[in-house]
């Protein structure tokens, strides 16, 4: 596996054509953005429809533009151009101790989350009074308490593109597992799920489908009768829950000892997410991710990127990287990332690799990613240059 990765990423350094566009994702360098053209669509409805269309940095810095002008009030962006919530900032604060000299700044407590928590995470909610801009605000708090960690609360999305059609369940086979998935909502009643036995977490009891998440699901299923472990991070919002409800999921899946768990959002690195990520590594679970869409030039996206997860690339029918799919130390395996014309992207592919490391991890250990790793490989199939690369990593794998 690669090494933890904690710089923030950086510009998006490459352009594709439309025809091979998954949804975007967040991240990256974003220039003075262009005033939208008439007729766009807010960015958050681009969670269940085809992205616009144009080059890949133009549409980034459009979908972008978009969803800040539709939800102003709510998000800033920071030193790299990905929104965060505005005025709102992560504290790691040991026994919910919040130094005075903070308080003090101009920032209040909103509410202490993640007590007692079982990744031994004690987060604070902070809130700017002051309403200045996020890295000026950054920059007061680090100040006020140079020895504390803070964060952004970083919006994260999808890895792949989902538009209104039937879905059909991907006979992989297998027995029955456990799964954990982190994604949007998923719609218990489509056909291509009957059987799965879905529990939901993330929207205060209610159920609000996504095509993101039901499309993942089924991929995930693999037309079995698992047992999914679904939390919601949209609930039917266009910003969502953000850094800390990805923590938060990913809190309740340690508590009902999920084995493996997939996630095909991406994102910028946070800290937050890296210690949350690191824990449940260390507790033994194996989280399974996508590496994103932007294209094999681009930095690393995470959670893809950070040590111990599973990163997964995708694949077209005839066996080729995606154009789009990322590259780099990240991509651990690959898988098919092609649902059909109107489902493509490492989402898609992430969901395959995770259900093939189920077959073989039931509980979390010690030595659950050792065998899941061992597991992938006997499943792989070497493509590009002999041995490990960047585009496949050890190979792309296919399920029995």
């Amino acid at each position: 596996m690669r090494s933890f990765v904690t710089t923030l990423i950086t510009g998006l350094c490459v352009s594709l054509s439309w025809q091979n566009l998954s949804a975007q994702v967040l991240g990256g360098a974003m220039p003075s953005l262009p005033s939208l053209p008439a007729g766009i669509a807010p960015l958050g409805r681009v969670l269940d429809e085809q992205p616009l269309q144009g080059p890949l940095d133009d549409l980034r810095r459009v979908q972008i533009h978009s969803l800040l002008r539709t939800e102003r009030r709510r998000l800033d962006t920071d030193v790299r151009g990905a929104p965060v919530l505005r005025y709102e900032y992560l504290m790691l604060a040991p026994q919910g101790a919040v130094p005075d000299a903070v308080r003090e700044a101009g920032f209040e407590v909103l509410r202490r989350a993640n007590e007692g928590d079982e990744l031994g995470l004690e987060i604070v909610v902070l809130r700017d009074s002051r309403r200045r801009a996020a890295m000026r605000a950054m920059r007061d708090l680090k100040a006020a308490a140079p020895q504390s960690e803070f964060a952004f609360q970083h919006v994260y999305l999808p890895a792949g593109n989902a538009r209104a059609q039937a879905l059909s369940p991907l006979q992989t086979g297998g027995r029955v597992a456990r799964i954990g998935l982190i994604d949007g909502g998923v719609d218990t009643s489509n056909p291509a799920l009957a059987g799965v036995h879905v529990l939901p977490s993330g929207c205060n009891g209610k159920t609000v489908p996504q095509l993101h998440g039901t499309a993942v699901a089924v991929r995930l299923a693999g037309g079995t009768r698992d047992t999914l472990y679904a939390a919601d991070l949209w609930c039917g919002d266009r910003v969502g829950r953000a850094t800390l409800g990805l923590v938060e999921a990913l809190s309740w899946m340690a508590r009902e000892r999920v084995p493996v768990i997939n996630i095909s959002l991406v994102g910028p690195d946070n800290p937050v997410l890296a210690r949350a990520i690191g824990a449940m590594v260390t507790r033994g679970h194996v989280i399974v991710a996508a590496v994103g869409n932007d294209g094999p030039a681009a930095p690393p996206l995470f959670p893809a990127a950070y040590a111990g997860v599973i990163g997964v690339s995708g694949v077209d029918a005839k066996l080729r990287v995606l154009p789009e799919s990322a590259s780099g130390p990240q991509v651990d395996f690959s898988a098919s990332g092609v649902v059909d014309t109107k489902l493509r992207g490492t989402s898609f592919a992430a969901p395959l690799v995770a259900r093939v490391a189920a077959q073989a991890v039931s509980t979390p250990s010690p030595d659950a990613l050792a065998t899941a790793l061992r597991t992938l490989a006997e499943h792989a199939r070497d493509l590009g240059s002999p041995g490990r690369d960047p585009r496949y990593g050890d190979g792309l794998v296919v399920a029995d």
